[in-house]
């Protein structure tokens, strides 16, 4: 019993470097990486079609009548705003139904008995939730590049804002997938929490065209500044400074791995 309890102490210190399980941190992380990719029509082309007809729509619908806004054609003022839409959904959906998929079928233990620490487990699921949104966010900049002719004013800016988002809605989606026990309740925090949080935050529209209060309530709004920051870096101009949006974006991603941290150290909701 001893030698088997010394051979398993010194398997796992090969595993480790420091107090990082290393190789458990990359098998959380790839296994996140391949739900999403093995679905791939489901993940990632299916977001892709979405953009378009966004696009499309709005376009036929009132892009002609509608003029400039911010000095750039209003289907080119869109397409950043669609697109990191399209991005915080899917990173949203990636990290939430993998631990509501888990916990309904009985096999969160799978995730919960290997020498994993919270900061591990959270570090795998934001692995594949931003995977996840910056591939969506690369696919949908590629059809911009063909059929709009965008190219990103400045590219990096453009990159950082949507990996912020794909870490912010990853962990927001943590949280909501430690809170939901069942489909239906995850599908009302994406309903009242996650979808207005997306919609009115400057996707379609210029807040500076609000009336003050609603202006107020829109810079209160995270995914506001994550919309934002892309459209400064796609298409050069945004409603607010990008420092201040990169500052938000920062603080509000840190606030909510810290919640995701604390509930996935202590299973909250995740241990029987």
């Amino acid at each position: 019993m001893a030698e088997t309890e010394t051979e398993y102490r010194v398997g796992m210190g090969e595993r480790r470097f420091g107090r990082v399980n290393w190789l458990g941190l990359q098998t959380l992380a790839m296994r996140e990486i391949k739900r999403f990719s093995v679905v791939w029509t489901q993940t990632l082309l299916a977001p892709l079609m979405t953009a378009a007809l966004f696009l499309m729509i709005f376009n036929i619908a009132i892009g002609p009548k509608r003029g400039d806004v911010m000095g750039v054609p209003f289907l080119t003022f869109l397409a950043p705003g669609i697109m990191m839409m399209t991005v915080i959904q899917n990173a949203f959906a990636n990290t939430s139904s993998s631990i509501v998929i888990s916990k309904v079928q009985g096999n969160i233990v799978d995730t919960l008995m290997p020498p994993l620490s919270g900061l591990e487990m959270l570090l795998g699921y934001l692995a594949g939730a931003i995977a996840r949104g910056v591939v969506v966010a690369l696919a949908i900049g590629l059809g911009l590049m063909l059929a709009l002719q965008i190219v990103p004013a400045h590219p990096l800016v453009a990159l950082f804002f949507i990996v912020m988002g794909a870490a912010f809605l990853g962990g927001l989606g943590i949280v909501a997938g430690v809170f939901a026990d069942k489909f239906d309740q995850m599908a009302a925090i994406t309903n009242f929490i996650v979808t207005p949080l997306a919609f009115l935050s400057g996707t379609f529209y210029s807040v500076e065209s609000l009336p003050p209060v609603l202006q107020a309530i829109s810079h209160a709004n995270p995914v506001f500044y994550l919309i934002d920051g892309v459209r400064y870096g796609v298409i050069g101009t945004s409603d607010s400074s990008p420092l201040l949006g990169a500052t938000v974006c920062i603080g509000a991603t840190v606030a909510i791995s810290l919640l995701a941290w604390s509930m996935l150290r202590r299973g909250y909701r995740l241990k029987a």
